[in-house]
């Protein structure tokens, strides 16, 4: 198929790209192109214009300061992929980008691109909600700072305002001694997940655990915080028992129905299993010892 008719517009500056949007209700953002393109093809997209961005100054810089790595809207996955800086800051975000579709479209997909595309199954806005992350909106009545809990409303659904354009994606820098660690499952490499959790764990010198982030997409209509496990392995002492307790009680997060890919049952068993990996890998980066 063909993408209905649009009119095309490519603004020098990020006010130009707010009027564009602000002139017409039925506009959308062309940044990479990987997720609209194809989705305009097969008509789940139409929009009446085009506002490509690729030419406003400054939107392909990454930058760490204060605590934070900014992104902007045009940094291309391969770009924050393989910046080292990025990687000595935020070491989960390489490996987690490893699972983004292939190196073709990580070549040409941009990050902000993917999460206001906000596929539920997608690791970049999992990334963001893991990592406590926001991003920066610009529109008619200025900036704001969006929390990821507040941006993923829905599948491919978020709170940005169609007049307004996400300048940056801004990601805190993991914290010093935390341990990390992503996993998903898939059908074949590169797809979406059908189940992918990540994890990040602080521990004291008792090896008791005194802060944890666990989420995962695929799973719900959004990608989500797994509460649960967070409170169950908070407070407790990294042990092969603490860990599998803690990942029987992940499967309640799976909200989706049954669909082509798995039943709602499978998820959940799929989970826990993911949840138990993820928190040893965690747990071994953070202590530098194997969980006993």
């Amino acid at each position: 198929m063909k993408p209905s008719l649009f009119d095309y517009c490519s603004p020098q500056t990020v006010s130009e790209v707010v009027s564009a949007l602000s002139e017409d209700p039925g506009a959308m953002i062309l940044a990479g192109g990987q997720s609209l393109v194809p989705a305009m093809n097969l008509r789940l997209a139409s929009p009446t214009r085009l506002v490509d961005i690729k030419n406003v100054a400054d939107l392909s810089d990454i930058s760490i300061s204060d605590g934070v790595i900014k992104v902007g809207a045009m940094v291309r996955h391969r770009d924050l992929e393989l910046d080292d800086t990025v990687h000595a800051a935020h070491p989960l975000i390489r490996e987690m980008m490893h699972y983004v579709a292939h190196v073709p479209i990580r070549n040409r997909g941009t990050v902000v691109g993917s999460l206001c595309h906000a596929d539920a199954a997608a690791e970049m806005p999992l990334l963001l909600l893991l990592a406590g992350g926001t991003v920066t909106a610009v529109g008619p009545n200025g900036t704001r700072d969006i929390a990821a809990a507040e941006f993923f409303q829905f599948h491919m659904t978020t709170s940005r305002a169609p007049d307004e354009m996400i300048l940056h994606a801004n990601i805190p820098v993991l914290p010093e001694g935390a341990g990390y660690a992503f996993h998903e499952f898939a059908r074949r490499q590169g797809d979406y997940a059908i189940a992918a959790v990540g994890a990040i764990l602080s521990v004291d010198g008792g090896n008791t655990v005194t802060s944890a982030r666990v989420g995962a997409c695929g799973i719900a209509s959004t990608p989500v915080l797994l509460n649960r496990v967070e409170e169950a392995i908070t407070g407790s002492t990294l042990t092969k028992q603490s860990i599998d307790d803690a990942a029987k009680v992940a499967g309640d997060a799976v909200t989706l129905p049954d669909d082509m890919h798995a039943t709602t049952g499978y998820r959940k068993h799929l989970l826990s299993g993911l949840v138990r990996r993820v928190l040893a890998e965690a747990a071994e980066r953070a202590t530098g010892e194997p969980v006993q």
